[in-house]
């Protein structure tokens, strides 16, 4: 419970500590001073009487308070700005009478040793103490006690503190003051008090037995990327009972919400699937089909192509949800249809216009690119259908590009967005192995 002048009352209190006290350890010290100036404005002045110099030279943030709450005033599950916490470190020099600028050193010693008998036998400061010496500061009411303790400083790190204010160098005695805690003028929070702790304040639900884990998601032909259709392997533990959920989070960064009277973008995808039944024998491992363009009407909207994330989650009867700790990586691929193709057309031309459908749709804020080829082109245009036509449901996204100038040749066309692929490979002949798919080619 301290304020800015907390740094001050430490001082004073100092200062009223080795006056009184030295003069009555020393005898005929009566006009003994005790100041607070900088090393180079101690000595200044016509008169200069038996003298003790208590300088702050340095504050140090004390790491053990630097983190903590403050007692007293922030309880547990409270959160609050933590206080300035500020170990202070003194140089204490003491002056002998001197007379035309010729000093009594050993009188000098005198005092600086009576100044350091005092702090020795007087390791804490007192409250009362700190409200003698500072009357408009509240250090004396926080809640941790100050401590002084001698500070060990060699002889180079006193000769440079020395040299820095251009003064000739004195025996000194360096001290720390800790801990001041200055309180921070931001607010905290309190939570509301607990009436009821679970439903009908019956306590907490306690489960036992390990939730489902998911180690893997492996997509059809172990290709990089599945598409809406397809069914995905999934590997992990607990994932064969019946009350075991799939959830697919988008990794599509959300869009900024426009201004009125446009409507919010729509939020990032997020899907929960069951698992297909178990198969016999299979251990350690469940199947799952991705939604079908064809039978699922709400499939191009709630699904995007890009990452995804993929977490299990169990919800037995009667207790709270167990989710899986670790969420593994998915990629959702396009399903691209490109027209005109090698199936319609014998050859195109440099400067045709090729057309891409792409389900399930691309949102705004996601990056395309058409690969002809080895070659990344940007798209010539990029529609989406309008959100209140009455086939937007059935509607993909429509992509154009136009065939750049490269040699006479058979050519790939792939769609990438944020970073996935096209699948372009289909299984062919007996037996069955993957070809580029003719219907995603292009001759020129």
């Amino acid at each position: 419970m301290s304020d800015a002048r907390a740094l001050s009352a430490v001082t004073a209190t100092l200062r009223h500590l080795l006056t009184a006290p030295v003069q009555a350890l020393i005898s005929g010290l009566n006009d003994l001073s005790v100041t607070t100036q900088p090393l180079d404005l101690a000595r200044k002045g016509e008169l200069k009487p038996a003298q003790i110099n208590i300088f702050l030279y340095q504050t140090v943030i004390s790491a053990a308070w630097r983190s903590m709450d403050m007692p007293r005033q922030v309880r547990p599950g409270e959160s609050a700005q933590p206080p300035l916490a500020l170990n202070l470190h003194y140089l204490v020099t003491a002056y002998g009478r001197s007379d035309n600028d010729n000093e009594d050193s050993a009188a000098g010693h005198l005092i600086i040793g009576g100044a350091m008998s005092v702090l020795h036998d007087h390791p804490l400061l007192g409250r009362q103490e700190i409200r003698d010496a500072l009357g408009g500061s509240n250090l004396a009411d926080q809640f941790e006690r100050i401590r002084i303790t001698p500070l060990p400083l060699s002889l180079d790190e006193l000769s440079k503190l020395w040299s820095s204010f251009q003064t000739p160098y004195r025996f000194s005695a360096a001290y720390e003051c800790a801990v001041v805690l200055i309180d921070s003028n931001r607010g905290g929070s309190a939570a509301l008090p607990v009436l009821r702790r679970g439903e009908q304040d019956r306590g907490v639900s306690a489960v036992t037995g390990a939730g489902p884990s998911l180690r893997e998601v492996v997509p059809p032909l172990h290709q990089p990327a599945a598409r809406l259709g397809e069914q995905l392997l999934l590997l992990g533990e607990g994932l064969q009972a019946q009350d075991t959920m799939l959830r697919f989070s988008s990794l599509i960064p959300p869009l900024p919400e426009p201004p009125p009277p446009l409507p919010k973008p729509l939020p990032p995808p997020l899907v929960e699937l069951a698992p297909l039944p178990p198969e016999a024998g299979a251990q350690d491992q469940v199947r799952l089909l991705l939604p079908d363009l064809a039978d699922d009407a709400d499939a191009l909207e709630r699904w995007a192509p890009g990452s995804y994330t993929v977490t299990a989650i169990s919800r037995p009867l009667g207790s709270p949800a167990l989710q899986s700790k670790t969420a593994v990586a998915f990629a959702l691929a396009p399903t691209v249809t490109l027209s005109p193709n090698s199936t319609t057309v014998a050859t195109v031309n440099p400067g045709d216009v090729l057309t891409l459908t792409c389900r399930p749709r691309v949102r705004a804020n996601q990056r395309v690119l058409v690969i002809f080829g080895d070659r990344q082109l940007e798209y010539a245009s990029l529609v989406n259908p309008d959100p209140l036509s009455p086939t937007y449901q059935q509607t993909p996204t429509t992509i154009t590009v136009k065939v750049p100038v490269v040699k006479k040749g058979l050519y790939l066309v792939r769609l990438r967005v944020d970073g996935i692929d096209s699948v372009p490979a289909i299984l062919a002949g007996t037996p069955a192995l993957p070809v580029f798919d003719p219907e995603q080619q292009v001759a020129v």
